[in-house]
Order: C-alpha cells, then sequence, then structure tokens
C-alpha cells in the first residue's frame, strides 16, 4: 500500500515512485493527488533525501539560532523584507492575510531564496551566517536536495492530475524555491489572547514542504468539519501541503487547507523549543498560472482568474506583514 491514514493525513511511500515501474509510479501518483483533494496534506516517506543532510541542517540551525540577537540582527537586509535574511520576533502576523490585524507571531526565521539565480550571479543576494561553521555550505547543500525533491513531487503531481509527467518542467526548471529555518523560542511569558507561534492560515504559493521536529506544541490542520487535528511527526518525513497558487491552478481540485502552529501547554516543564525546516515552492515568478486542461470542464469551469506567479506571491507576503514585500 502507498498510503495509509494517520491522523487524518495520508503518508505516502514515494519509493514505488522512485524506483518502480509506470504502473507502481502511477498508483503513488494517484495516492499523493487523493491526499490533497480530501486533505490538502499528505506526509511523505523514502523521498530521496538523505537523513544525514537533514541531520546536520538541523543541529546547525539550532545552533544558530542560540546566538545573541545582536549577532542574529546582522542578516536582516536594511529593507527588512520576509523573502531574505534574518527575520526577528514580532514583525509577522501571518493570520493577518485571513483575519485583519493579529498579534505577532512567536517565531523567528532565516530565509534564503533563489540561490540557483545567486549562484549565477542574477538577482538578489541572500545574507549568509559566517557561523556556525559550514552552515553555509550545509544551506547550499539542503537547497540543492530539495531542488531535487521539488522536481520528483512535481512529476507526481502531473501524473496524479492525469497530465504529462513532464506537464510542470518548463514552469519549475528554476522554481520559485524558498528555504525558511523556523524557530519558536520557549515561552516564559504566556502569549497574548489570540497569539501563536504561527497563527492560522493558508500556504501562498505552489507545494509547501516541512520537516518538523517532536517538540510540543505544534502543527495542525483544520478539517472539513472545522475541527483543528494535529499533526503526527514521523522520523525522517515531510509534510506537504498545498498552497493557494496551486489551488488555483487545480480549480479547486486540491485543497489549500487551513492550518497553524499552536502554543505548547503551559503546564509543562524543561524546554518546549521547536524548529521546523520549510521550503516554499512554486513556478518561476513570470509563469502564468491558469487552470490546468485536466482540471475543468462544462459542469466545472475555470473558477479563478489567470495570474502572474510572482506578482500573487508578493500580494500575499506585503499582506502578512507590516513591512515592504520585494
Amino acid at each position: 500500500m502507498s498510503a495509509q491514514r494517520r491522523d487524518a493525513v495520508p503518508v505516502i511511500d514515494m519509493a514505488p515512485f522512485i524506483d518502480g515501474d509506470a504502473d507502481a509510479r502511477l498508483r503513488v501518483a494517484r495516492a499523493f493527488g487523493e491526499a490533497f483533494e480530501h486533505t490538502g496534506f499528505a506526509i511523505v516517506v523514502n523521498h530521496g533525501v538523505a537523513s544525514d543532510l537533514a541531520k546536520t541542517a538541523y543541529a546547525q540551525a539550532k545552533l544558530f539560532f542560540a546566538l545573541p540577537e545582536a549577532h542574529k540582527a546582522r542578516l536582516t537586509p536594511p529593507e527588512q523584507v520576509k523573502g531574505r535574511g534574518y527575520l526577528s520576533m514580532g514583525i509577522e502576523s501571518v493570520a493577518a492575510t485571513l483575519a485583519g490585524e493579529t498579534p505577532p507571531d512567536l517565531c523567528e526565521a532565516l530565509v534564503f531564496a533563489s540561490l540557483q539565480r545567486e549562484r549565477a550571479g542574477r538577482g538578489r543576494p541572500n545574507f549568509w551566517p559566517t557561523e556556525p561553521a559550514g552552515f553555509d555550505r550545509t544551506i547550499n547543500a539542503w537547497f540543492d536536495a530539495l531542488h531535487a525533491l521539488t522536481g520528483r513531487l512535481m512529476r507526481m503531481s502531473a501524473l496524479a492530475l492525469d497530465l504529462p509527467e513532464a506537464w510542470f518542467d518548463p514552469d519549475f526548471e528554476e522554481p520559485s524555491l524558498t528555504l525558511r529555518f523556523v524557530n519558536y523560542p520557549d515561552q516564559p511569558v504566556e502569549p497574548l489572547p489570540g497569539q501563536l507561534r504561527y497563527g492560522a492560515h493558508h500556504d501562498y504559493g505552489g507545494l509547501t514542504i516541512l520537516r518538523q521536529d517532536d517538540a510540543p506544541g505544534g502543527l495542525e490542520i483544520c478539517d472539513r468539519g472545522g475541527a483543528w487535528r494535529a499533526v503526527s511527526v514521523i522520523p525522517d518525513s515531510f509534510v506537504i501541503n498545498v498552497g493557494d497558487l496551486m489551488q488555483r491552478w487545480t480549480n479547486g481540485r486540491w485543497r489549500s487547507t487551513l492550518h497553524r502552529v499552536v502554543n505548547p501547554s503551559r503546564t509543562l516543564t524543561g524546554s518546549t523549543q521547536r524548529l521546523s525546516m520549510v521550503a516554499f515552492t512554486g513556478p518561476h515568478e513570470a509563469a502564468t498560472v491558469a487552470c490546468l486542461p485536466t482540471c475543468h470542464g462544462a459542469a466545472d469551469p475555470p473558477r479563478f482568474e489567470p495570474v502572474a506567479a510572482g506578482e500573487y506571491i508578493r500580494a500575499k507576503l506585503a499582506s502578512s506583514m507590516e513591512l515592504k514585500a520585494t
């Protein structure tokens, strides 16, 4: 079986897709697509990303966030944008994209975007840490691994949507790919009313790739009945979910599901620090996202106007922060 139920989020074993024959690949792809139709989320295992690399990236990111605030702040870009560099506590509220003014999220982040363009001498540079030693090399290796995983996921998506396997290749040859290391610190002071580690929101882009840890106060998704369900942590897995742009592309066939990161219980003792490693993926920014040919028909016409991918994402980013997006 390529899928099983666990806390309402299917677990997809990608091994038959990576190494199997055409029939096996199609079975896995269909299970992947069914997960997105029903919940908007899937957990993938045997995905082809080296476990040792993930562990190294996680350990080095933890060391980075343990540095003094003044040291981390050196990586804050002058224009303070969400797309690159260090984002300190208190400047972001993702729930504002849905609910207007909300308390700031209880997290800090280190963000890297479009490394392939930077390597080629094109586009804006990222802000690189000098500590811990070797973290910059690990980030580059992690980017390459997630870039390759994005390609596998999009080929699987194409088959799931009854399209030729290479359908998305032109738009993802140089995709929009942003790495976000997110630290949710201990909470010695009780949060404000309605304040969460990461407020209830929809992701903005294509598919989001998340590697979460098992610290208390984690990811929850909102099911069709409006109930919040915790997403289990499975060792060496990634949680994949559909963003708004992918929902538009599929004419609503795939669901961009409301989700949040909750606060740990106030009754817990010891550290409740949580660290997540996220990759936000999507087509290149000039791509036009219009309803896919297999996702509409006479009884189900296109529901969304075509959009330019980059402009759409920038508008979403701007609404989540008081800061100017670029």
